[in-house]
């Protein structure tokens, strides 16, 4: 490549960082900016009535894990927050281990159809999202509630002799996180399972294999990356959803989301509000930074 190629490939590259400099700068912005504005919250005080009072403090950090005894000034741990961080945890991985559990087959299924049929599925599993969340949420409420439709069946069928109290309680959460966040793991599944070769299932039949060793040995490990990224998908909004469980906890059973919410609102405590809110999204980038540990390994492998 001559001298003068060399220069003209140089002056093109830096034309297309100074025309896409100012939508990066934008973006940079918008990205960075309200984060920022959240990290320097967190080490402030709280103001009497909200807001904030610009003096170095830990004191929002701190009250994450400990708070203080109105009693005794001293510090014990802050059982309420454990609980909610504990719980929002757990009804997470519940939600994405249901999501798969359910979405798996139901992405089989729609990849091995014939192509003029699978638009017609992929229709019926993308029709949630023309809805809003709250709508959607609200309609599980009506289905799970004490007078609901789950309920009035049951009851009908003799099932059960008595409504189940399944609202504002986390089984409520639960299935109504299932509900909503379903698609997301059946899309990545679904595009994962399209790619998958069908003659290795005849190679292992051939081999004698059982189906239990076929689905552990050769279907799961090369959807993997459907998987995780529909994990992935499923999980990270879940730690942070904040309308499912207002609604369907009925501001009782908090999650992260709701716990925020209450100190930038009610509680009047924006550096305790804004400290959760970025350890809220450590918890999300370390759940990303194993999907892209875990993705990159299987690039290798492969």
């Amino acid at each position: 490549m001559s001298p003068a190629e060399e220069t003209q490939i140089r002056q093109s590259a830096r034309n297309g960082w100074l025309l896409s400099a100012p939508a990066l700068f934008v973006l940079a912005i918008a990205a960075s900016g309200p984060l920022l504005i959240i990290l320097l919250y967190s080490f402030l005080q709280g103001g009497t009535h909200g807001n904030v009072v610009w003096s170095f403090s830990t004191e929002g950090w701190s009250s994450i894990l400990w708070t203080k005894d109105i009693f005794t000034d001293s510090y014990v741990w802050a059982d309420a927050h454990l609980s909610i961080f504990w719980r929002s945890v757990k009804l997470s991985l519940m939600t994405t281990l249901i999501t798969f559990v359910v979405g798996f087959p139901t992405a089989w299924f729609i990849a091995t159809r014939a192509p003029k049929q699978r638009a017609f599925w992929l229709f019926l599993i993308t029709i949630p999202f023309w809805t809003n969340l709250l709508i959607r949420t609200y309609a599980i409420n009506e289905v799970i509630r004490a007078e609901g439709v789950l309920n009035l069946l049951l009851l009908n069928l003799g099932i059960i002799s008595e409504p189940l109290k399944l609202i504002y309680t986390d089984t409520a959460i639960f299935i109504g996180m299932a509900y909503v966040y379903l698609p997301l793991m059946v899309l990545p599944l679904f595009a994962a399972i399209d790619r998958f070769d069908m003659r290795l299932l005849e190679a292992g039949y051939d081999l004698y294999a059982s189906r239990w060793h076929i689905l552990r040995k050769i279907i799961l490990p090369i959807v993997k990356p459907g998987i995780i990224a529909g994990s992935i998908l499923v999980f990270v909004p879940s730690l942070g959803a904040y309308v499912t469980p207002r609604v369907l906890g009925g501001g009782k059973q908090m999650m992260i989301g709701n716990l925020i919410e209450l100190q930038f609102g009610q509680g009047k405590n924006w550096p305790l509000g804004a400290a959760l809110s970025l350890t809220l999204l450590l918890i999300v980038t370390v759940a990303l930074l194993y999907y892209v540990r875990v993705a990159n390994g299987e690039k290798k492998h492969g």
